[in-house]
């Protein structure tokens, strides 16, 4: 079971990317052959596209290659980077976990609204919880690199 969720990013990522490209490529061999897009495509490849975007910040977050400022940090001494680590963990948390709070409330919100999208009269509710769920996987691993910058002995 660890074993999963230790990779349950890149394989959801690799799922959403297979469906994503899947469907681009059916539009673009439809505008090609039929010189008509079909225009639910992009409205769920748009909406798979944030799911994406938040489990990729998740997996660059869990192999600790997110963004930093490396041309600062490098310049500090151990003892100083792992302060810096902790604060820019502690700040993706909250980051991380206000996206999934407001994104929960954004999804019962269309839920409740009854709202559809526009192509394929869906709730959009399901695309509203690609917000949430994205930033459940970025706020776990968030708390992991907090607990590693924490468990990290100083110099």
């Amino acid at each position: 079971m660890e074993k999963i969720f230790n990779n349950i990013e890149e394989v959801l990522s690799a799922i959403v990317m297979f469906v994503m490209l899947m469907l681009t490529f059916v539009n673009v061999i439809a505008r090609y052959f039929l010189s008509s897009s079909i225009s639910f495509t992009e409205e769920i490849t748009t909406s798979l596209f944030v799911l994406l975007c938040t489990l990729g910040a998740a997996i660059a977050v869990k192999h600790n290659a997110h963004l930093g400022l490396s041309l600062i940090t490098d310049k500090l001494s151990k003892h100083w980077q792992r302060r810096f680590y902790l604060l820019a963990s502690v700040l993706g948390v909250i980051f991380s976990f206000v996206l999934l709070y407001k994104g929960i409330f954004m999804a019962i919100h269309e839920y409740e609204l009854k709202q559809i999208s526009i192509t394929l009269q869906w709730p959009e509710w399901i695309y509203g919880s690609f917000v949430p769920i994205g930033a459940f996987f970025l706020t776990v691993r968030f708390i992991q690199s907090f607990f590693e910058s924490l468990s990290q002995k100083e110099a």
